[in-house]
């Protein structure tokens, strides 16, 4: 059998219609004919985008190919017995030249019951955002299912949800049912449940190149949507240079941001999950078994829970998302 190494994949590109460039022009990833790219998957198990090996000798292989053969030794015992052959996070980055439609994703209940999915619960790390960029997360107010209905039919849904200022290096956590849109000049990197499950609620009434509108869902909706009011959507850290610094903990993921200016040892001994580096500013390499596996901006690269120390070695400094499943 092949030995386990860390894992680079073949970027998913997606076309949206409210996509654009930053994919390619910042983040440098050849996007091809694609007239825009709204979005990349990095490491998908969605059944119709299962990411595929893109180095190494389990080149070609899919990621369920992976999650079949090797099971826990891949992603950890305690999350293959809870998730068996599906690989529980999907990574993306999103570029969003236009607003995203106002949208709300089920949890796991509804999603289970409704489509034998996972729920969705994402986290967002803005990587660029244009000077007045905004996104919008929740409620403005406390908010009833009736009141939410007469403001959507009344053309006043937008008077109603929480719109926040966004820069760089801001991060927002996003349980399921909680209303949200990304907001137009944003390059954001996604963290979330293995699920494309959406309801879209509303498009600003816009129209495809044949003229026609998006679905829209509004009565799924309804069941899905947390209507409590919070007093806080942005997730409040403290950027530190050459120490780990914690995000976001929930049930379906952990993040940190690591953003150093020398190499680190990591040691993950402890942790019985496979770890995801999402690499958003400079460059490192992982050393692992006398092997170097170069990470550059824009790339993701999965550690096996079998590889539990590694050396990440730069030259100019990085900054990294860390994920993985407590």
């Amino acid at each position: 059998m092949s030995s386990l190494y860390p894992l680079k994949f073949k970027t998913i590109f997606k076309d949206k219609i409210w996509g654009g460039h930053k994919i390619e022009t910042y983040l440098h990833k050849n996007i091809g004919n694609l007239p825009n790219c709204g979005e990349t998957w990095e490491i998908s198990g969605v059944k119709s985008d299962v990411s595929v090996v893109d180095s190494g000798e389990l080149k070609g292989q899919s990621l369920a190919d992976l999650l079949e053969k090797f099971q826990g030794e891949l992603v950890g015992e305690k999350v293959y017995k809870h998730f068996g052959n599906v690989f529980p996070l999907l990574v993306k980055f999103i570029d969003a030249n236009d607003d995203l439609s106002v949208q709300v994703h089920p949890n796991d209940e509804l999603a289970k019951k409704r489509h034998n999915s996972f729920g969705k619960t994402e986290m967002w790390y803005v990587i660029e955002a244009d000077p007045g960029s905004s996104l919008i997360a929740g409620f403005n107010r406390e908010m009833t299912e009736k009141e939410y209905v007469d403001a959507l039919n009344s053309g006043h849904i937008m008077d109603i949800l929480n719109r926040e200022d966004v820069k760089a290096g801001d991060v927002f956590f996003l349980p399921a049912g909680r209303v949200h849109t990304i907001g137009k000049g944003l390059l954001i990197a996604e963290i979330q449940q293995t699920s494309d499950i959406t309801y879209r609620i509303y498009d600003f009434d816009r129209v495809d190149d044949k003229g026609n509108k998006r679905e829209l869902h509004t009565e799924e909706a309804l069941a899905a949507i947390d209507y409590k009011h919070y007093p806080e959507y942005k997730t409040l850290y403290t950027p530190q240079k050459n120490e780990d610094v914690h995000l976001v903990t929930c049930p379906y993921f952990t993040t940190n941001v690591l953003d150093y200016t020398h190499e680190i040892e990591k040691d993950y001994s402890n942790l019985d999950s496979f770890v995801i580096y999402v690499c958003i500013e400079g460059e490192f390499t992982i050393k692992h078994n006398s092997l170097a596996y170069p990470v550059k901006m824009g790339e993701c690269i999965l550690l096996p829970k079998t590889i539990d120390k590694v050396e990440l070695k730069t030259t100019s400094g990085f900054k990294t998302l860390e994920s993985y499943i407590k």
